[in-house]
C-alpha cells in the first residue's frame, strides 16, 4: 500500500534519476549527437528537389531552330547538361547513372518546325520513375516554351488576352529540405522521447533495484512522473538544439511562433514517453526494449506518418493504420509553424489526438508496471 504524496520523496526520486541521466553518456549520445547526425543526413543527405537534372543531348540536325532548341536545354533551370554527341555514346552513361536522361533533337527538326511541327524525343532511365517522369514533363515544358517564345518572336501568333503565373505559397522556390528538416525533427522527437523511456525501467529491473524502489511507500504514479519529468525537460533541450539548427545552419524560415513549437513538442512528447515507458514495462530488458521501440516508433515514423510519402497516395488500408501512428499528427503541425506560421485550427485537433495517445499508453504502461511488480 503506498502512502500518500510526499514531496520531499517525490522531490528525491526525482534528483536520484537525473543522477542517473548524468552518469549515463549514452543518454546524452541519444539525446544531442543523434538529433545533430539525424538532422545532417536529411538536412544534405536527401535531396528530392527536381531542379538541375543530369542529361545528355543528341543534337542531329544543323537548322537554326535546332540550334536555338538545344540551347534553349542548356540554359534551362531544370537541367544539367552534362554531354552531348550521338545516341549510341549517351546511352553507356546513362546505364551507369552519370546521366538520367538523353534529350534527342532529331534529323530534320527544322523542316518539321516549318511546317508547324517539331517533335523532340526524350529517353530516361525507368529504374528511377520518379526521376523519369519529371525529365520527361520538364523536357516537354523547355520544348513548349520555346515554341512559345519563337512564335511571338516570329509574329506568327498573338499572346493570349489572359495569362497565367504559376505562385507556390510558403516555399516558393519549392527546396525539399524546407519540409524534409522539419520531418527529420518529428523523428529526433520519436527517437529521444520512446527510446530514452523505453530503457528506465528495464534498467532498474536489470540492476535488481526495482524492488528496492517498490519496497517504499513511493506510489506508481509517483514513480512514472519522477521517470518521465527529467526525460520530458532532456527531450525540450533536444528539440530547441534541432530548431536552432534547422534556422540557422539549413536556412529553413521559422514563420510561426516558439510558444506554438513548445506546445505541439510538448503535446507528442507526452505519448512518446508513454509508449517508451509501456514497452520497458513489459519488456524488462533494455536490449529487447531498444529494439521494439525502434521498431514500433522508428519505422512506422518514417513510413506511416507522410514523412518521406504522402499518405493520400498509399492504399486504403494502409492509410487507416496510419491514423494509429502519433507522428502522424505531428508532422503537418511541425512542417506548418516552420514554413507557414501558426494556425491552430490545424493545430488543436492534432495536439487532441496526440493527448489521447499518450492517455492511453500511460494508462497502459502503469497496469503493466503493476502487473509486472505483483
Amino acid at each position: 500500500m503506498s502512502a500518500a504524496f510526499d514531496p520531499r520523496r517525490f522531490a528525491a526520486m526525482l534528483i536520484k534519476e537525473s543522477l542517473q541521466i548524468a552518469r549515463d553518456p549514452s543518454t546524452f549520445l541519444i539525446a544531442f549527437v543523434l538529433p545533430m547526425l539525424l538532422l545532417f543526413l536529411f538536412g544534405y543527405g536527401v535531396n528530392l528537389d527536381t531542379a538541375r537534372s543530369r542529361i545528355g543531348l543528341s543534337l542531329q540536325d544543323d537548322s537554326a531552330a535546332a540550334k536555338s532548341l538545344a540551347g534553349s536545354f542548356q540554359n534551362s533551370a531544370w537541367f544539367d547538361v552534362r554531354t552531348t554527341g550521338a545516341v549510341s555514346q549517351l546511352a553507356p552513361k546513362l546505364v551507369a547513372g552519370r546521366i538520367r536522361g538523353i534529350v534527342v533533337i532529331p534529323d530534320g527538326f527544322g523542316r518539321q518546325v516549318a511546317k508547324g511541327g517539331g517533335d523532340i524525343q526524350v529517353m530516361t532511365d525507368g529504374s528511377l520513375p520518379n526521376s523519369a517522369s519529371f525529365i520527361g514533363a520538364y523536357a516537354e515544358g523547355v520544348r513548349a516554351t520555346w515554341v512559345a517564345a519563337r512564335s511571338a518572336d516570329h509574329g506568327t501568333t498573338k499572346p493570349p488576352p489572359i495569362q497565367t503565373a504559376a505562385r507556390f505559397w510558403f516555399n516558393p522556390e519549392l527546396k525539399s529540405r524546407f519540409f524534409l528538416v522539419p520531418g527529420a525533427i518529428a523523428v529526433v522527437m520519436t527517437m529521444v522521447g520512446t527510446l530514452l523511456t523505453s530503457l528506465v525501467i528495464a534498467r532498474e529491473w536489470e540492476r535488481g533495484t526495482l524492488e528496492a524502489i517498490m519496497a517504499t511507500p513511493v506510489g506508481m504514479v509517483e514513480f512514472i512522473a519522477t521517470k518521465v519529468i527529467p526525460y520530458f525537460v532532456l527531450a525540450l533541450g533536444s528539440i530547441t538544439l534541432c530548431a536552432v539548427l534547422a534556422i540557422t545552419v539549413f536556412g529553413v524560415p521559422f514563420r510561426g511562433s516558439p510558444f506554438a513549437l513548445f506546445v505541439i513538442a510538448s503535446a507528442f512528447l507526452f505519448p512518446a514517453l508513454g509508449q517508451g515507458l509501456l514497452i520497458s514495462a513489459a519488456t524488462k530488458n533494455q536490449f529487447v526494449a531498444s529494439q521494439v521501440a525502434l521498431l514500433s516508433a522508428f519505422l512506422p515514423t518514417m513510413l506511416l506518418s507522410g514523412f518521406l510519402f504522402e499518405i493520400s497516395s498509399m492504399p486504403k488500408p494502409i492509410q487507416a493504420i496510419t491514423y494509429l501512428v502519433p507522428s502522424r499528427y505531428l508532422i503537418p503541425q511541425l512542417q506548418t509553424v516552420f514554413i507557414a506560421g501558426d494556425d491552430w485550427s490545424l493545430f488543436l485537433p492534432n495536439i487532441a489526438a496526440l493527448v489521447g495517445f499518450g492517455f492511453l499508453f500511460f494508462i497502459l504502461a502503469v497496469r503493466a508496471t503493476k502487473r509486472r511488480i505483483a
